[in-house]
């Protein structure tokens, strides 16, 4: 255990020494100074003049929005049609069919908002040409969005009124050429010295030693897996996602899924400090995320370490941990911090069963991806931490008795709206939601059973309805393997609360930027609350808790903690 705790703390570390100057990179790009792919400019311009689009050109607030909410249909509808029809088209040698109309629905939306929730199995439900124009694709560009409107809110707390918050599209193509694509093809290359395959040749046939005649699925397999994790996105070319060994082809492999997952979600942390030119500020959300990231690993390892009472009662050594569902070449504990580090971001992407972990590993499951802003999504888990320190300087300031100012703004009653409005949704629906599903399952025709959707029931069961619902607001897409989701309830459902978790909060950081943008700056003085220093970052951290963590306490004691008592 010591000696694991030394590696996933040396994992970390070389994390944070990339994320530094990957941070003052991301500024250079985002400010429009110099920086080492400047050569791809001619090739920009070339893209920006084909499409008829002026770079230069700043947008407020709402014509921002509207941009990229509008680019979202021109690639979630084509998306959708190659779906349905993947089984006519080319780079189908496994013969892989169309999907049914609400999974194709459900998969593209997945993708399009990052979320990248799979209620398809990855090699059997995706044809190449699906997995290579359509899920790599959205991964990238949804990434690149998500990068965009975070840079946006953070353009927006430094212009001057009257002035825009930047281009979307200008924003949106480096974030793709300049960030997500260099780093992808690094990756790739990486993964494929290492043993990942890329090749579009289809099933490779083999004999087992048992004498079985078995097909082994293979595919473009690296270029996808570098930008599932680099981009937050999670959704694996396999259905066993990072448990399988041409995904993760060794634990070198492994340790490089590390690093990448939590990578830019903590560049963007210190590109926020660079930019605003308060690195003492991005230390302090460096410390919070940290600190949340932590609330989250202890307890899920020190649960999956322990190993089941249940099955230590039976006589089965527990030494190894909770090894059910685990990946034997990595074990628990590896496993497990792997499981906290994607609910914190959330990528969602799984190297265990989620359905076999312990009861309370699924309550901080549950809380990280709730929060989504301990690192968070890549540029949304900023967007997050922004509303969570909207609230806190609102209620910090006033306990003070001064007026609430944020980094030289008045922070009035409809930007503290806003924030309330944004956090209390997403608690919201992903509960209401799992009311509806327990409704319908309670109240169906000849009992729940009919429908077949839970494999485990009680509390267990309740947890497992849940845990899709909040996974697909927060944008992780991991869930627990006992629900059969591939029913046009779950398909469209989940499509609602992806689509809610992934705009709500941009929309909702966007109007608080332009309402901020209308407002005199003011020069900070000794009355002014310090948002820099550390008992602020204590201060926010608490707010976080309340606002998230005992918003969620009743439905955790109807789920995982009912659970855990009845394991004991």
């Amino acid at each position: 255990m010591l000696t694991d705790s030394f590696g996933l703390t040396l994992i970390f570390l070389a994390t944070l020494l990339l994320a530094i100057p990957l941070g003052g990179y991301m500024k250079r790009v985002y400010h429009g100074d110099k920086s080492i792919l400047d050569f791809l400019d001619p090739l920009e311009k070339g893209i920006f003049k084909f499409c008829r689009v002026e770079p230069t050109k700043s947008m407020d607030w709402k014509q921002y929005l509207v941009a990229l909410l509008i680019i979202q249909l021109v690639w979630v509808v084509p998306a959708f049609m190659v779906l349905m029809l993947q089984g006519r088209l080319f780079l189908n040698p496994a013969h892989v069919p169309g999907m049914e109309w609400s999974l194709a629905l459900n998969s593209a939306v997945s993708f399009l908002t990052s979320t990248n929730l799979q209620h398809y199995s990855g090699e059997t439900g995706a044809s190449y040409f699906s997995q290579v124009g359509v899920f790599t694709f959205l991964q990238f560009v949804s990434a690149a969005t998500s990068l965009a409107a975070g840079a946006a809110i953070v353009r927006g707390l430094t212009a001057e009124p009257g002035t825009g918050i930047g281009n979307f599209f200008n924003d949106f193509l480096k974030s793709c050429t300049r960030i997500l694509l260099p780093l992808s093809v690094i990756i790739a290359v990486i993964f494929m010295l290492g043993g990942m395959p890329m090749t579009f040749k289809g099933p490779h046939q083999i004999i087992t030693l048992q004498g079985d005649t078995v097909n082994v699925s293979k595919g473009p397999v690296a270029s996808m897996i570098p930008i599932k994790e680099l981009g937050s996105n999670g959704g694996g070319f396999f259905g066993a996602n990072d448990a399988h060994p041409f995904e993760n082809p060794s634990f070198a492999s492994f340790i490089v899924h590390f690093i990448i997952v939590l990578l830019l979600p903590m560049a963007f942390v210190f590109f926020i400090g660079e930019y605003l030119n308060r690195r003492k500020f991005a230390w302090m959300l460096f410390g919070v995320m940290t600190a949340g990231l932590l609330l989250l690993i202890v307890p899920i390892v020190k649960q999956e370490s322990a190993g089941n009472p249940r099955v230590a009662a039976m006589g089965i050594n527990q030494s190894e941990g909770n090894m059910e569902g685990k990946e034997v070449r990595f074990g628990a504990t590896y496993s497990a911090f792997y499981s906290a580090e994607n609910a914190a971001v959330p990528a969602g992407t799984v190297v265990a069963v989620q359905d076999s972990y312990m009861p309370l590993s699924s309550v901080a499951l549950l809380i990280g991806m709730q929060v989504d802003a301990f690192f968070g999504g890549l540029g949304t888990g900023w967007i997050n931490m922004f509303m969570y320190l909207v609230i806190a300087v609102f209620i910090g300031t006033l306990m003070i008795g001064r007026s609430p100012e944020l980094f030289g703004k008045k922070i009035s009653t409809k930007e503290m709206q806003v924030a309330v409005i944004v956090s209390v949704l997403q608690i919201l629906v992903p509960v209401a939601l799992a009311a509806v599903a327990c409704f319908v399952y309670v109240n169906k025709n000849g009992g729940g059973d009919t429908l077949g959707w839970l494999t485990n029931k009680g509390a267990h069961g309740f947890t497992t309805m849940l845990y899709e619902f909040v996974s697909s607001v927060a944008g992780n897409g991991s869930n627990f393997g006992g629900l059969a989701n591939n029913t046009a309830f779950w398909n469209l459902t989940t499509s609602l609360a992806m689509l809610s978790g992934r705009f709500v909060p941009i929309i909702g950081g966007m109007m608080i930027v332009g309402l901020m943008k209308q407002k005199k700056y003011i020069p900070a003085s000794l009355g002014t609350l310090q948002t820099d220093s550390a008992t602020f970052g204590v201060f926010l951290f608490t707010i976080i808790m309340i606002l998230s963590v005992l918003s969620l306490f009743v439905i955790l004691m109807a789920g995982p903690i009912l659970e855990h008592f009845s394991l004991r």
